[in-house]
């Protein structure tokens, strides 16, 4: 009777330890699988704020460039009526290829301050807001000026916040600057250029552009000079 107590005891005892070993390889298996979920996550956090980090450093260089250029605007300006200063001008607005400031652009109302850059490229477009079409500042024309949609509203990203009848600044090489009113506002997909007319009857024309980044289409803007 002893024997077969002691063999059921045994029994009893070696299915518990079964049973245990069988949930510590679980919890082992459990515990396994959240540190390789926690080292994937971790490492994907740790890529994302390098990303993070080199996108703000990148962001700022291009801000400080940004700035220089701005600053060098104003102090050309001090020169404008110089013979010198005018004769390199004309140089410039002859080889137009080659990237220079040609003026700045202000609209009071959503706080912007921008140098306009002679031509666009994906380069440039990093920088500051760029001619895209149309002729020197203040000069008889279509003058399209391309920015990009930041979200850290840098560049053109409040341009949705205008309205008809809201005004642009836009000054020249020489310092001086041309009022301009907002007459229609709309989107258009990305490939459509219509909106970079020339043909203004002689009248003076700025045409901005920058892109919806959640239809990925592009909002234009176009304002004529107030007499």
């Amino acid at each position: 009777m002893n024997q077969i107590l002691g063999n059921e005891k045994n029994s009893l005892g070696g299915e518990f330890i079964s049973k245990n070993q069988a949930t510590n390889k679980k919890i082992e298996n459990e515990n396994t699988k959240y540190k390789i979920l926690f080292t994937i996550f971790s490492s994907i956090a740790f890529l994302a704020i390098i990303i993070l980090v080199m996108n703000i450093y990148h962001d700022s260089q291009n801000a400080i460039v940004s700035k220089k250029l701005t600053d060098s605007y104003s102090i050309s300006t001090l020169y404008a009526n110089t013979a010198e200063y005018s004769a390199e001008v004309q140089e410039q607005k002859q080889a137009v290829e080659n990237p220079f400031v040609i003026g700045i652009i202000k609209i009071d109302k959503i706080n912007l301050n921008y140098s306009i850059l002679s031509i666009s490229s994906d380069e440039l477009l990093d920088i500051s807001v760029c001619r895209f079409a149309g002729p020197m500042p203040n000069e008889v024309g279509n003058l399209c000026i391309a920015g990009h949609n930041y979200v850290d509203y840098k560049f053109f990203s409040r341009l949705n916040e205008l309205d008809i009848g809201d005004t642009i600044k836009i000054y020249d090489l020489s310092g001086n600057f041309v009022t301009y009113e907002i007459y229609e506002t709309y989107e258009t997909k990305a490939d459509d250029t219509s909106c970079t007319f020339q043909d203004t009857n002689n009248a003076r024309i700025v045409t901005l552009i920058t892109c919806n980044n959640v239809t990925g289409k592009r909002l234009v803007l176009h304002a004529k000079e107030i007499p």
